[in-house]
């Protein structure tokens, strides 16, 4: 039976994504590999969204991927679980680079010093358009990696472990936060700080092994109302002690605060789609099979009007967020129908392949 608080959550944290974005992308906390602050205003007060949402909404995602992982190689084996990982994961992130995603990449390093130096040669300008076009899909070569080890895991453990976490309590889920602390101290890596692999790697793995199961999150939806206001309370802390601050950079992003709130962040959504939101309309299915295009597409629409109307200055500070708030819905869910029926491109840039074409829409398994 299809998860739709599984369905729900995931395309609502798409949906947060990209509104994160929009003001990452005009952020005035000093966050590089932007366009930065564009208005006139003393304090972005506004800006306090990024520090609501960053420390657990890709934790989130990485334990919803392993609860799916899950879901999937109980129907899969391993050989075939792998082949669609490959396809759906690794496919957009090489191929899809030279292909597409290298549109991406030109508008990012010229948000950099790479774009307009004239003492960097074009090849060099060409390969950094590359590497740069990976953008948002980090999450997708993480995911891609954790899903061969899983399959390692499965066929050594042979889900001795997966059946001893069936019932874990809720003290357990609150010890667990110590262990998320620990994970996020380990794996990450100096420059490119979002491959947190010690974090999102056990997040994946909590989603495979103890949010798979339905008396988990029975449990964890029971206890919403705590999780929701342990959650509040030091997520109200960490905004007001760290706002103006690089959140997403060490020391910041390694600390308990930051960690801890991830942790009891994601226990809180959890447990309220669980308990409030397993259920499927016509604007949640819709929305639930287009959040893969919207994740993949959003910052290209977002990044381009940065990039060509922001920059140069040809709108006002309040155009450019609400024009690149209307692309990072609008461009990707017009590049998501117009490619998703490209024979080619559907598999290169979006990891579809001709078997899995008609899954697109009818959603017959659970996704990533």
């Amino acid at each position: 039976m299809r998860k739709t608080y599984l369905d729900n959550i995931r395309w609502v944290t798409v949906v947060l994504v990209v509104i994160y974005h929009v003001l990452y992308m005009y952020n005035a906390e000093g966050i590089v590999g932007t366009l930065g602050k564009i208005t006139n205003l003393n304090v972005q007060y506004y800006d306090a969204y990024q520090y609501i949402v960053y420390p657990w909404f890709m934790m989130l995602l990485f334990i919803v991927s392993g609860a799916s992982a899950r879901y999937s190689l109980d129907k899969h084996t391993g050989k075939e679980f792998i082949k669609s990982r490959t396809t759906k994961l690794l496919v957009p992130t090489t191929v899809g680079l030279f292909v597409f995603y290298f549109i991406q990449g030109y508008i990012n390093i010229n948000f950099s010093s790479v774009g307009g130096n004239p003492d960097i040669p074009m090849i060099g300008k060409v390969f950094a358009c590359i590497l740069s076009g990976i953008g948002v899909m980090w999450y997708l070569q993480m995911l891609w990696l954790f899903s061969l080890v899983i399959v390692l895991i499965k066929s050594i453990d042979r889900d001795r472990l997966w059946d001893n976490c069936k019932n874990t309590p809720f003290w357990a889920l609150i010890i667990i936060g110590g262990v998320v602390y620990l994970a996020g101290q380990a794996g990450n890596t100096p420059i490119i700080v979002v491959y947190r692999f010690g974090l999102y790697f056990l997040a994946f793995l909590l989603g495979y092994f103890v949010f798979s199961h339905d008396e988990v999150i029975k449990v964890t939806g029971k206890y919403f109302p705590s999780w929701l206001v342990i959650a509040l309370a030091l997520g109200t802390v960490f905004t007001v002690m760290y706002f103006g601050q690089n959140y997403a950079d060490n020391p910041i992003y390694r600390s308990p605060l930051f960690l801890l709130y991830g942790w009891f962040g994601c226990l809180a959504m959890i447990g309220g789609f669980a308990r409030y939101f397993d259920f499927e309309n016509g604007f949640t299915k819709w929305m639930s099979s287009h959040s893969w295009g919207l994740y993949l597409f959003h910052y290209l629409g977002i990044s381009s009007v940065a990039l060509f109307i922001a920059k140069p200055g040809l709108a006002p500070a309040w155009a450019c967020y609400l024009l690149s708030l209307v692309c990072g819905f609008a461009l990707p869910y017009g590049l998501y129908y117009v490619i998703s029926r490209l024979p080619f491109f559907r598999w290169a840039v979006l990891g579809i392949s001709k078997k899995t074409q008609k899954q697109v829409d009818c959603r017959k398994e659970q996704d990533v």
